[in-house]
């Protein structure tokens, strides 16, 4: 375990919220390693079908398709770390590895928060005003909204990360959970740390907006698919929506279960649980229900796979 007197600066952070080193860690390890390779696979496989597949060319797989993309960076921010702290003695990270960390971890996850607003909004649009659907969502919008949700949620966090790496830390070096995060990191900071508070009500008001647009839009949704007079209108209306909904609720349920919770405390293994539920449950579950709640995209995967055997049977 690596420590350091308060009178010398931190140069890089233990992490204490991961199991200790013994033999039983490949417990950990394999079903950790299985989870992410599972979850790189699967949306590489959605994000091709999208792109593959021309009957899918349209705002909602559009929007599908780069949520996918951005999935699998999302999860490679924490889960090699994860793994490797899992098979090593040295459980360290920088200070700047772990800024880095936060960073692209809370980006792409804010980047996502955006896109699944974005398509909350695109689904409205296209249930509650289908005449006027092809109109408002054109596909210059389309790309417009898909590359304005990355290039905010990177924006959002840049000034938040800059002010971090100007704090002090001289010890302990201690981050008890099993990826770096705000909260950990900054109770380790020499310095006033009232900023956490500050920074908890600027993360949940961000939150409570996002959750608000879409419970609303999928409350109006649900409203207007309620109205229409056939069962089977009802059932594709409703299976349209299905896999979006779904997935809302697995990422805001886990972001609200790690973030609105202020000065409430946990015991480290609930900590634990519901940082791999935020970080890697919740992309595990992504593809399967894109994939298995949508007959357009088990067509497009299908034709993806059959193109593979093609590939690989002319090639050899």
């Amino acid at each position: 375990m690596v420590r350091s007197n308060q009178t010398s600066m931190v140069t890089e952070f233990f992490f204490s919220g991961l199991p200790e080193l013994e033999d039983g860690n490949l417990l950990f390890f394999i079903p950790l390693l299985v989870i992410y390779i599972f979850i790189i696979i699967g949306n590489l496989i959605v994000f091709f079908a999208v792109r593959i597949d021309t009957h899918l060319h349209n705002p909602m797989y559009n929007f599908i398709s780069i949520f996918s993309f951005l999935e699998i960076w999302y999860t490679t921010a924490t889960i090699p770390k994860m793994l490797s702290n899992l098979v090593s003695k040295k459980r360290t990270i920088s200070i700047t590895g772990c800024l880095l960390q936060m960073y692209f971890f809370h980006s792409l996850g804010n980047s996502e928060g955006i896109l699944l607003t974005t398509m909350a909004i695109d689904r409205y649009v296209a249930i509650c005003n289908p005449l006027r659907y092809p109109t408002i969502m054109t596909p210059r919008l389309c790309t417009q909204l898909s590359i304005g949700s990355c290039i905010f949620g990177f924006l959002l966090l840049l000034p938040e990360i800059v002010w971090i790496s100007t704090l002090p830390f001289c010890g302990p070096n201690q981050i008890h959970q099993i990826f770096c995060d705000f909260e950990p990191v900054l109770c380790l900071a020499c310095t006033d740390t009232s900023m956490i508070l500050i920074e908890d009500v600027i993360h949940a008001i961000a939150i409570i907006f996002s959750v608000l647009i879409i419970a609303l839009s999928y409350i109006r949704i649900i409203t207007v698919i309620l109205r229409i007079p056939s069962a089977e209108g009802r059932q594709k209306a409703f299976s349209t929506c299905a896999s979006h909904l779904g997935v809302f609720l697995m990422f805001y349920g886990s972001v609200s279960l790690m973030y609105l919770r202020f000065s409430a405390t946990f015991p480290p293994i609930l900590d634990t649980i519901i940082a791999l539920m935020f970080a890697v449950l919740a992309p595990f579950f992504n593809p399967i229900i894109y994939s298995l709640r949508n007959k357009d995209m088990k067509i497009a995967i299908k034709k993806l796979l059959c193109l593979q055997k093609v590939f690989y049977a002319s090639a050899s």
